[in-house]
């Protein structure tokens, strides 16, 4: 049987260095996932059991009538919308119809598409923790606003799964994967450099893979 080949000083330096990078890594990483963590935990646990946990939705309507000008700008509007056959009846609300909107019921629907016909026109305003609608009537020029909030714990819950969040959000999920795995890898690293002295490590992360796998091919079907 080999003897195993004295640790040198040189070894000795390069692991240190390697355990002092990884450790680096592994807090940084930790410290910017660490909120992020906590969130993605207590609404993984809410989703689990939404059965469980119910929200009652309160629901608010408003009503607002249209500036006779307006309304026919509107109404020369759906024309032209239509001539395109390329929009399918859809385009984003004009400026002036924003700026109305804005006014009367305190909502921006600045880029938001709308879908035109010709009695009127209707945005869906989807949410997170509710959702919201508004109905533009071009032949009487009645306009009504509805917004459903489902509450806080739906709204973390959609931010839990990115939905009806925008696109800051979905690059903040984006960003805070990255940030995880390089948390989950350096941390794996720094169980292998301490394994030696921790006989329970492998077999610790090894019941972290075959639970849910027995658990998926046990009770999953």
């Amino acid at each position: 049987m080999t003897a195993a080949a004295p640790t040198t000083p040189t070894d000795n330096r390069r692991r240190a260095y390697w355990l002092k990078t990884l450790h680096e890594w592994h807090w940084v990483s930790s410290a910017m996932c660490l909120i992020g963590m906590v969130l993605f935990s207590v609404t993984g646990f809410t989703l689990n059991h939404a059965g469980q946990i119910e929200a009652k939705p309160a629901v608010t309507s408003q009503h607002a009538k249209l500036d006779p000008a307006l309304q026919t700008a509107l109404e020369s509007r759906v024309a032209l919308i239509k001539a395109d056959k390329a929009s399918k009846g859809k385009a984003p609300a004009p400026a002036e119809l924003q700026s109305w909107v804005q006014k009367q019921f305190a909502v921006d629907i600045a880029g938001r598409e709308a879908e035109w016909s010709d009695d009127e026109v209707y945005l869906s305003l989807p949410r997170p923790g509710g959702d919201a609608w508004l109905r533009v009537s071009l032949t009487d020029g009645e306009a009504e606003y509805e917004r459903t909030d489902r509450g806080w714990l739906s709204y973390f819950n959609d931010l839990h799964k990115g939905r009806n969040t925008g696109a800051a959000w979905s690059w903040f999920i984006d960003i805070f994967a990255a940030a995880t795995l390089v948390f989950s890898i350096t941390g794996l690293f720094i169980l292998k450099m301490h394994a030696g002295n921790r006989p329970l490590t492998w077999p610790m992360v090894g019941m972290g893979l075959v639970i849910p796998v027995l658990l998926a091919l046990l009770f999953i079907h």
